[in-house]
């Protein structure tokens, strides 16, 4: 028998750690009740039982989009919008401040970040990027263990009707290490359940200890697993439900405190628990996806889908089916909540999920043109039921989709064609070169995902350079993280005699009018214009003038005309890269664009020859640009609501603008006030709701001349000068009578801006700090960054606001005076780094101060009246002497040290110390003493040699000394002691 467990215990171990591929569960029947119950009847049937029979409230699935928690991409469980309540920083004005009994149905995506299943799915049969978790909660200790096993058992087997010899469960068996024993109470409910002893097995801290972050709230979990064998040979056990008892909390120290209130969390995924209950040899089996699955064949004429994994999935036909039906199913979930694919963040791994599903379903299925977005209304049709944001949203959705798919059709053809003329150069045993693949991805130019690169390459048994990979991406995030304050590169530059030279010659400016050729589609998007354009000369890295340049050298490049923006008037040169017209299989990388004396230098690294007189043809980063854009629009808005906050008299200082942030910076008298920094933003989110017109209009300079309010820096302006205007025709700017520019932003400006307000998002200024004297720099964001930014301050501000309600209700102890204190503590880091509206930075900043004041003086307090008591007890214990040796519990050194001044203070000629035990062995120790035993006698040699004995440290003066050490032997550390102190008087 116990070698039978001991096998079992194993298989179950290994089942946990490595989450192996879904197998599918037997044949045999889970009741004689047929047929098997859809997945929306099973989600309604969990929410159902938790509210009518035992009382809980349903509370709607939170937005897949995390709010006020920058820690994630995305929600990848069902706690995530119960956080607040765990770590006790809830609002006590909100509804959530009421939650006892509470369950749901969580949307979930584990793509990105630290939980990610994306490379998993569609390898396997169980994986998915998007799922649904089942939970219910218990807040505040309303019930605890034996409720919640005994209603997960009930639902299991009474309603769901699981029989009861196909679940296992397992326990938290303890962690010596941490002090904490085994949750035989967890151990001892199931058994009283019925579950018979070889079903119930213990685990270690990995497997049943839950924790949510390197601090805060954690505690022990039971598993409830289902055995997909059957009693059918060995067990085959995948996890169906965990059940968390948070009832410690993780200290910023690694210890463990016992958490004032307990709660229960618990999380069942949707999709694995309709497996079990349809009978079906995977998830993707299920009625979640077999609609999905029919309409993919269907559409793409690919054989049906038969669920083969591995080498038996010839062609990796089902993989695919498998990846396009996830995917889907993410994109729409994410887009209906207000995520869309981008170039950062959780945007940015949605457009790496949306370009997986093309290549998969264009390259494998044979798809049609705008085939995703056509699956959109069956994804609409089988979730749209439980989240009605779908339905709302189905037509944006499926033209959004089916926009980015258009747009990546075009560059997966021409990465594939560089790929296999890339291979055709390689020998047998080359690595395919790291820089080809970076110009082919999302952080180089062409827009296709590296992990897709990948996987490409790997299809055709072809290493990739990951050395030269894994440098590109650390050139490329020095770059980025220079973006906040720009490290002003001389980079390739053309010189005096360069330019001479070419004037010599009559070569004309470089034409870069083509930057400004771009429209709206009428869905909202941007379509940027290509150009074409002639090579006029080749530079060296040095300067010198070549005729053409070889493979792999870094090179100036002048063209005869160009839609590169250079940098110039604050806003980041363009980037993006080239083809010859003749080869357009060869990406020219274009890191950076200058001007020069009227021309446009381009620099390139050449991967092929390159020669004067080539033609070419150009293609800017349209994600760089368009955030580019959006930053210089919100620039010229921030100006104006700077002047409509502090004045008409406010000037520009200067600006400087990349597709993460803004910089501006403002002539003020005195630094901007909070309220002055919220009515700024306030101006500009209004301006931006309008989604206001942008007129951008090419006029002769003296028109401006004497247009009042209109803005401009003290520089030299071309003539005719570009003149961009905010919701008034040029035109009607200009016009002298109209007094048109008092009220909007126009400026004279020959940037790239929006065509519409609306685009900006938001906007906010999470930064500011004086330069100089009269000038104010202000840094801030825009867009979908800006919006996390606010998520994050409000989400402070309701911790500040609940950390004041509990300092307004005092502390019992010292222990919970000094937790709240150290909660004070992290919440001034947080708002201090945190990336928050600047003005709600500093209200919170000030309000925290005070607090942090009140906390310390409060455990001043608590301390000193702990100390008197244990003061009057060790004076009782101790007749009249020269010496006290003795142990007190205390919480904390400083207690401890009250204590021995309180003694000494009260028995002015006894030395004292006292050792204090702490968990896990650790001992603290503080003494004093007494003036007429000195000098031959003092504090810290006498905690030096006590401290070394239990192997630890001492430190303090010859009067008053305090240590720490470790030993499960008091008696002998106190011996050691009085010895010593014996020894010197």
């Amino acid at each position: 028998m116990a070698a039978a467990l001991a096998t079992a215990a194993g298989r179950l171990r290994r089942a946990i750690r490595r989450s192996p591929p879904w197998r599918g569960p037997s044949r045999r029947a889970l009741s004689s009740e047929a047929p098997p119950a859809p997945a929306t009847a099973v989600r309604d049937a969990f929410l159902s039982f938790f509210r009518d029979r035992h009382g809980h409230h349903l509370v709607p699935s939170a937005s897949v989009r995390p709010r006020g928690d920058p820690s994630l991409l995305f929600v990848n469980a069902g706690m995530n919008q119960f956080k607040p309540i765990f770590l006790g920083t809830v609002d006590p004005r909100s509804e959530m401040a009421g939650f006892r009994r509470v369950a749901n149905s969580q949307k979930c995506v584990r793509a990105g970040g630290r939980h990610s299943d994306l490379e998993d799915v569609g390898r396997d049969l169980s994986h998915h990027t998007f799922f649904e978790m089942l939970g219910n909660w218990a807040f505040g200790g309303e019930y605890f263990k034996e409720e919640a096993c005994s209603m997960a058992w009930e639902l299991l087997t009474q309603v769901y009707g699981i029989p009861e010899d196909r679940l296992w469960v397992s326990y938290f068996g303890g962690d010596p290490k941490a002090g904490l024993g085994p949750d035989l109470e967890s151990r001892d409910i199931w058994l009283n359940l019925g579950v018979p002893a070889s079903r119930v097995l213990s685990f270690g801290p990995q497997e049943n200890f839950w924790e949510m972050g390197d601090t805060g709230p954690c505690g022990p979990c039971t598993e409830i697993h289902y055995d997909l064998a059957g009693g059918v040979g060995a067990p085959q056990l995948v996890e169906l439900w965990n059940l968390v008892f948070m009832q410690h909390n993780r200290e910023a120290d690694g210890s463990l405190q016992p958490l004032p209130q307990r709660h229960v969390d618990t999380g069942m995924g949707l999709e694995r628990l309709v497996a079990v209950l349809q009978g079906k040899h995977s998830t993707y089996d299920t009625d979640l996806f077999s609609p999905l699955l029919n309409a993919i064949h269907q559409g793409c004429g690919a054989p049906p889908y038969l669920g083969r994994v591995g080498a038996a999935d010839e062609g990796r036909t089902d993989t695919a089916y498998r990846v396009v039906a996830d995917h889907i199913r993410t994109l729409s979930i994410c887009i209906a909540d207000g995520v869309s694919p981008g170039m950062s963040g959780a945007p940015l791994v949605l457009r790496r999920i949306l370009r997986r599903a093309v290549r998969f379903s264009t390259e494998v299925l044979q798809a049609p043109p705008g085939f995703l977005g056509s699956l959109v209304p069956v994804v609409v049709e089988t979730l749209g039921d439980a989240y009605p944001e779908l339905r709302k949203n189905s037509a944006q959705i499926a033209n959004l989709v089916s926009e980015d798919e258009a747009a990546f059709l075009a560059s997966l053809q021409r990465g594939r064609r560089i790929i296999e003329r890339t291979l055709r150069r390689l020998g047998p045993s080359d690595v395919f070169p790291a820089e080809v693949a970076w110009s082919l991805s999302l952080s180089g130019n062409l827009g296709l995902p590296l992990d897709l690169v990948e996987l490409m390459l790997e299809e055709k048994g072809v290493q990739l350079d990951s050395a030269g990979l894994a440098r590109l991406a650390k050139e490329e995030a020095q770059r980025r993280a220079q973006q906040a304050e720009p490290v002003h590169e001389q980079g390739l530059r053309l010189d005096v005699h360069a330019l001479g030279e070419l004037q010599r010659r009559g070569v004309p400016p470089t034409d870069d009018s083509p930057k400004y050729s771009y429209s709206l589609r009428p869905s909202g998007g941007y379509e940027f214009s290509t150009c074409e354009a002639q090579v006029l000369q080749l530079y060296t890295e040095d300067g010198t003038a070549v005729a053409s340049v070889g493979e792999g050298q870094r090179c100036g490049l002048l063209l005869d005309k160009t839609n590169f923006y250079a940098e110039q008037g604050g806003q980041a040169s363009d980037r993006g890269y080239l083809v010859r017209v003749e080869q357009p299989d060869v990406l020219f990388p274009v890191a950076q664009a200058q001007v020069c004396g009227g021309f446009i230098l381009h620099e390139v690294v050449a991967p092929e020859r390159l020669k004067v007189g080539d033609q070419v043809q150009l293609h800017v980063d349209e994600a760089w640009r368009l955030s580019c854009m959006e930053k210089h629009t919100a620039v010229h808005m921030l100006n104006w609501a700077l002047r409509q906050a502090l004045g008409p008299g406010t000037e520009q200082r200067g600006s400087h603008l990349n597709p993460e942030r803004l910089r501006f910076d403002v002539a003020t008298q005195a630094p901007l006030t909070p309220e002055q920094l919220q009515a700024v933003e306030g101006t500009v989110q209004e301006a931006v709701g309008q989604d206001e017109a942008v007129y951008m209009e090419e006029v002769a300079l003296a028109r401006t001349a004497h247009v009042p309010g209109l803005r401009s820096l003290d520089e030299v302006y071309p003539d005719p000068v570009r003149v961009v205007s905010v919701g008034v025709p040029v035109a009607h700017a200009l016009d002298p009578a109209s007094q048109a520019a008092l009220q909007t932003s126009v400026e004279l400006c020959c940037g790239t801006h929006l065509l519409r307000t609306g685009a900006i998002g938001d906007l906010v200024i999470i930064g500011e700090r004086q330069l100089t004297k009269g000038t104010t720099r202000l840094v801030a964001v825009t867009g979908e960054q800006a919006q996390q930014a606010r998520e994050v301050g409000q989400s402070l501000a309701q911790e500040v606001e609940a950390a004041t309600e509990r300092l307004s209700r005092g502390s019992r102890d010292v222990v919970e005076a000094q937790r709240l204190s150290k909660d004070m503590g992290r919440l001034t880091d947080a708002v201090d780094t945190a990336m928050m509206p600047q003005w709600q930075r500093r209200e919170l900043q000030a309000t925290l101060k005070a607090l942090q004041r009140r906390a310390n003086t409060a455990i001043r307090k608590l301390e000193m009246g702990q100390a008197a008591q244990k003061t009057q007890e060790l004076l009782q214990r101790h007749s009249e002497g020269p010496l006290i040796v003795d142990t007190v519990s205390a919480e904390s050194l400083s207690v401890l040290v009250k204590v021995v001044r309180q003694l000494c203070k009260q028995a002015p000629s006894t030395s004292v110390l006292l050792l204090s035990p702490q968990p896990l062995g650790q001992v603290l120790c503080a003494c004093q003493v007494a003036q007429n035993a000195m000098p031959a006698f003092t504090a810290d040699a006498w905690a030096l040699a006590v401290c070394s004995h239990m192997g630890g440290k001492a430190w303090g003066s010859r009067v008053v000394a305090q240590g720490t050490g470790s030993t499960a032997d008091l008696e002998a550390a106190l011996s050691t002691a009085r010895a010593y102190a014996l020894n010197q008087l």
